[in-house]
């Protein structure tokens, strides 16, 4: 099992120890991109055409609503590769 495989397994379970890096890496691997505030916000959004925007903010751990959300996204998008 690839270190991806592992992220995406603590990403279903809901652990309670992720870092805002490792949701990034998630959801740039779906293809959204970050982007942040010119100033002063901890809290980065990540865009993908025809989704609505993900705002995080830059903090470890992460609280357990964003992961569940990046949760969401995964299985979205594992649902989408399945039926294509």
């Amino acid at each position: 099992m690839s270190q991806f495989d592992k992220l995406l397994r603590r990403i279903r379970s809901l652990d309670k120890n992720l870092r805002f890096e490792e949701l990034q890496k998630v959801l740039e691997h779906y293809g959204y991109i970050m982007s942040g505030p010119a100033s002063g916000s901890s809290h980065k959004t990540f865009r993908k055409p025809g989704k609505m925007p993900i705002t995080i903010p830059q903090h470890d751990p992460i609280k357990r609503a964003y992961v569940e959300h990046v949760k969401a996204v995964v299985e979205s998008e594992d649902d989408n590769e399945e039926n294509n």
